[in-house]
């Protein structure tokens, strides 16, 4: 895949010759684009990691580095609509969630503080739990409804995980999609 250099190791007058794989720009471009790709899928699953963000960099910055030919132009807008697909689910997924399931707008925005802090505390599980109980606590002291609460926070819940699980369906098919195109 990569071309080779022959490369002396000196071990004497008549020391070994070795091949060692030499990288060009476009090879070092693709091992970026394929670390930025694979950190985009474990950055779907790991809060505060933009993954579909950083699987669209690793899709453009490729583009750019192989002088805007690969790929080509129908993958690369399939593979960066993915990517803002993604990003809609990252960015709006809690929020619609707990709007769906009855929680106030002010609620919405303290859970996500909440549910951020949270991450440095119990990590990825303390977004869910930050997230569902703050819904629900601040439902139950503002509706005194203990359903109304439990529907809000479980909704809030489902959407959070729902829309990582999308994440990585979505940054997995850039993946995917990147391997064939290129």
């Amino acid at each position: 895949m990569f071309p080779t250099l022959p490369v002396t190791v000196a071990a004497g007058a008549a020391g070994p010759s070795v091949s060692v794989p030499a990288l060009g720009s476009v090879e070092a471009a693709w091992l970026v684009a394929m670390a930025l790709l694979l950190a985009g899928v474990v950055g779907s699953v790991v809060p505060g990691l933009p993954g579909p963000a950083l699987s669209v960099a690793g899709v453009v910055g490729y583009w750019w580095a192989t002088g805007y030919t690969a790929p080509g132009p129908v993958a690369l807008a399939g593979l960066v609509l993915l990517g803002l697909v993604g990003l809609a689910a990252d960015w709006l997924a809690a929020p619609l969630g707990a709007k769906a399931g009855g929680a106030s707008t002010r609620t919405t925005a303290i859970a996500g503080v909440v549910g951020f802090a949270m991450l440095f505390v119990l990590g990825p599980l303390g977004v869910l739990v930050g997230v569902g109980g703050t819904v629900f606590a601040l439902e139950l002291r503002d509706s005194g409804d203990v359903d109304a609460s439990l529907r809000a926070a479980a909704a809030t819940t489902a959407a959070v995980l729902g829309g990582a699980l999308a994440q990585v369906v979505l940054t997995g098919a850039m993946l995917v999609g990147f391997l064939l195109a290129v």
